[in-house]
């Protein structure tokens, strides 16, 4: 079958027509935001076909059509700096790793405003990135009850996993896939990974159980500044020291305390100071006696 043409502002969508529907087939350029069109030659526009936006790493925004039915295998696999994909809230089916190693996509939005009242556009980025649970892609159910537990079980198994889960595999492969064979480091990296996770739901709290979010900020509250393990403030620091709402949610469930405060002001230094504000302010409340004496 021959592949077509579609000239875009900053690139080309090639593409072929099979039953009068039209297939994605690849995509070239380097745009930062591509708007796939409901419609080429007059046809729906039905499916991003296989590798179609393979390692496109300007890539940072894409809008599919509102007919889109499938979205192939990898068909954005390797789009690093991918950060939100638009699309319709209706039965798409997705091909394997569709969005594999796309660590900065946080949502995955309805194309329609209306259909956002309940739709989890950041949980449901985290299902298919960091879960790989392409089950939860059931556009149509994303954010039911229903949904969120089943998310929230996924969540569960992977806080519960040992933090060694999987090191074999690295130990296997080698330096040359995964960067390090270090126990300590692999550890370190898997409790962050957790870390990540309970702030996401934490802030995200629609249908979360009481229990469960106790446990998530037990688990961030044992990884903070002075404990026997740091991910907790570390994430924070190097990840969001600049997010107002997570930084705020690390100091409001506990996690910047009379013991800590000193060390994690002395970290951040003059890297956020709009979080070292917060900081002093929030913990200052509790503890004027400290704050009185210490010199910034």
């Amino acid at each position: 079958m021959k592949e077509k043409e579609f000239d875009l502002p900053d690139g080309s969508l090639y593409y072929e027509i099979n039953d009068e529907k039209v297939n994605i087939t690849r995509y070239h350029g380097f745009a930062s935001e591509v708007t796939v069109p409901e419609h080429i030659e007059t046809l729906p526009v039905v499916s991003i076909g296989k590798k179609a936006f393979l390692s496109k790493k300007n890539l940072r925004r894409v809008v599919l059509p509102a007919g889109i039915e499938q979205v192939g295998e990898w068909a954005f696999a390797y789009c690093s700096n991918l950060q939100e994909v638009c699309i319709p809230v209706q039965k798409v089916s997705f091909g394997r790793a569709a969005f594999l190693e796309c660590g900065r996509l946080r949502r995955l939005a309805p194309l329609f405003e209306g259909d956002a009242a309940d739709f989890q556009p950041e949980l449901l980025a985290c299902a298919l990135t960091v879960f790989d649970a392409y089950y939860l892609a059931d556009l149509p159910q994303v954010g039911s009850r229903e949904w969120l537990a089943g998310w929230d079980a996924k969540l569960v198994s992977l806080l519960h996993a040992s933090d060694r889960s999987g090191y074999s595999k690295q130990v296997l492969c080698g330096e040359e896939d995964y960067g390090s064979t270090d126990l300590n480091a692999y550890m370190s990296r898997s409790r962050e990974k957790k870390v990540r996770l309970s702030f996401l739901r934490l802030l995200h709290p629609t249908g979360l159980a009481a229990s469960l979010e106790q446990e998530l900020k037990e688990y961030l509250l044992s990884h903070t500044k002075g404990c026997e393990t740091e991910e907790s403030w570390n994430v924070c620091l190097r990840e969001y020291g600049d997010d107002r709402e997570v930084y705020s949610l690390f100091s409001e469930i506990g996690c910047v305390n009379d013991g800590n405060i000193s060390g994690i002001l002395e970290e951040i230094g003059d890297l956020h100071p709009e979080m070292k504000a917060y900081f002093l302010k929030m913990a200052g409340g509790e503890s004027t006696s400290f704050f009185d004496s210490l010199e910034l």
